[in-house]
């Protein structure tokens, strides 16, 4: 048994723990805790199995959420998996973590149900007043790990969806946000069918989310996702937004990342800072 989300601990005693040694990484990784401990107070640290991106960005999103999304709400959400089956054939090949080897033919009812599972969560967290409570009923969600990985495929269906919305976009000529392009430039990827083959049915498996891909993600909830990449510490990338230019309506969520590959997340925004 593997705790998903670790309880809270002090950042700079983190770092402390963490980079102890007098290296030119160390002092940055210093330094960059230290302008993050400006205006958090405490660290989580994330379960590191591939899945960290989708588990931080999740766990941050349910801890502060008030309402459920307008996407979550809509009727045609559980539809989603039937009707794109109808239109794209390939998404027969889609692979479910638990049922390695199941063809999604068989499972649009199983990605339907994950749908569900992660509106009903979302509805019941948000409408919890107390943040003692709110956060207690977020723990208790991500240390059952069947539910927990039946939200990242339900996560994982929103951003193949939302990929195939772009990449239609482009094609009939909308204007679509640069990194749609880039996702679409990779030679791994170079339409959805090749995103989900190459990337998204690896997601969890044998690799976690690449940068390009932290913009699909961030556009599939409609969240913006910032992330302090502590290792960039003193140029202009050291807090990356994602997306770069986001919807002034779409709420923050926040993550640190030291290498951008695992993400762990920052808790308890220091009192002066919330003011």
């Amino acid at each position: 048994y593997k705790l998903s989300v670790s309880p809270e601990m002090d950042i700079m005693e983190y770092c402390r723990k963490e980079w102890r040694g007098n290296t030119p990484v160390a002092k940055r990784m210093r330094k960059g805790y230290e302008a993050v401990a400006q205006k958090f107070a405490s660290i989580r640290r994330i379960r590191g199995d591939n899945y960290c991106a989708f588990r931080a960005t999740l766990f941050q999103a349910l801890s502060q959420a008030t309402q459920l999304p307008s996407w979550l709400q809509s009727e045609d959400l559980t539809m989603l998996p039937e009707s794109l089956l109808n239109k794209y054939d390939w998404i027969k090949q889609w692979q479910l973590k638990q049922k390695p080897g199941k063809k999604m033919g068989e499972i649009s009812d199983e990605i339907e149900e994950y749908l569900i599972l992660l509106r009903k969560k979302w509805k019941n967290i948000s409408e919890i007043k107390d943040p003692t409570e709110k956060q207690e009923a977020c723990d208790k969600l991500f240390k059952n790990e069947e539910e927990e990985y039946s939200l990242y495929e339900a996560l994982k269906f929103l951003m193949l969806n939302t990929a195939i919305e772009l990449y239609n976009d482009d094609k009939n000529g909308r204007r679509v946000p640069v990194f749609s392009w880039l996702l679409f430039a990779r030679d791994t990827s170079s339409n959805p069918c090749q995103l989900m083959h190459n990337h998204l049915n690896h997601i969890g498996h044998t690799g976690g989310l690449e940068q390009v891909e932290m913009f699909l993600l961030a556009y599939a909830l409609q969240y913006t996702i910032q992330v302090y990449r502590l290792y960039k510490y003193s140029t202009d990338e050291f807090i990356t937004l994602y997306p770069n230019d986001p919807e002034e309506d779409w709420p923050v969520v926040t993550l640190i990342t030291e290498d951008d590959r695992h993400y762990n997340i920052p808790v308890r925004m220091c009192q002066e800072t919330m003011l």
